[in-house]
């Protein structure tokens, strides 16, 4: 009996692995074309797809401790460091905007056969370990801006957590607006300027 208790974490987590895989595969998120698209504001389906994961995933543990389900003072929240956080992610984006793959999404285009996701992932295992032999020169980057105040939004900004959600869900919401204008405006350009050559 201990053994299968033993066994459960890891091939939950190998099961949940494989459908999060699946999920990104029938996305387009294992093709670096439809992943660049993003950054040239042409297809915005990666960010509203993280966007509203954000959103559900707050939004509904909020619920869930409203309703007594959860204990959210038991939840293990790690301390933010504000710098590091902006110098990390600045560097995964500028390998996301060249390279047109993040970690998971590199694996998804791996499994299905995609030889420029290979080579994301080899710079990528080659970054990882030139960063861990570099570690005692970059170790205080990795915790510079700590922040205080509170280890979650609601806490640092001194809002009740139910506005901080709403604000969420409106920044969403706009987002999705803004997204939906960009993806129109690029698909209409191409067709644009072929009418404009057709009556020159």
């Amino acid at each position: 009996m201990s053994n299968a208790l033993d066994l459960s974490a890891p091939v939950s987590g190998i099961l949940l692995g494989f459908g999060f895989g699946f999920v990104l595969e029938r996305a387009g998120f294992g093709s670096g074309c439809k992943l660049t698209a993003q950054f040239r504001l042409t297809d915005w389906s990666v960010f509203k797809v993280m966007f509203t994961a954000i959103v559900f995933a707050a939004v509904g543990l909020y619920a869930l401790e409203l309703g007594g389900l959860v204990d959210a003072s038991r939840m293990y929240v790690p301390s933010p460091y504000l710098w590091a956080i902006a110098a990390g992610g600045a560097a995964i984006g500028a390998g996301f905007a060249v390279g047109g793959y993040c970690p998971g999404t590199a694996m998804v285009g791996i499994t299905t056969g995609r030889v420029d996701a290979m080579v994301f992932f080899i710079g990528l295992l080659v970054g990882t370990f030139a960063f861990a032999s570099l570690f005692p020169w970059l170790e205080p980057l990795t915790t510079a801006g700590e922040l205080t105040k509170g280890d979650r939004l609601p806490q640092l900004l001194g809002l009740p957590e139910w506005l901080v959600l709403a604000i969420l869900v409106g920044a969403a919401i706009g987002v999705f607006y803004l997204g939906g204008w960009f993806e129109r405006r690029a698909r209409s350009t191409p067709h644009a300027l072929e009418t404009q050559s057709s009556h020159h």
